[in-house]
């Protein structure tokens, strides 16, 4: 009986530690991916296109 408990508890470490290289390439993969967008306030993306607005006003006054 004690030679079954071993082997169960050998088994519980093994399936512990696929379960963490498991997690870890699924956590490797959902990041690098990208596959997510950043989400920016409302605010962030106002001063982005004001700051573009005046880029554009900048180079029409030099082509102009």
């Amino acid at each position: 009986m004690a030679d079954l408990r071993a082997v169960v508890e050998q088994l519980k470490k093994e399936r512990d530690k696929l379960n963490r290289a498991i997690a870890a390439l699924i956590g490797s993969t959902s990041r690098s991916g990208g596959g997510g967008r950043r989400k920016l306030s409302a605010a962030a993306r106002e001063r982005i296109a004001a700051a573009q607005r005046k880029r554009w006003a900048k180079f029409k006054r030099k082509k102009g």
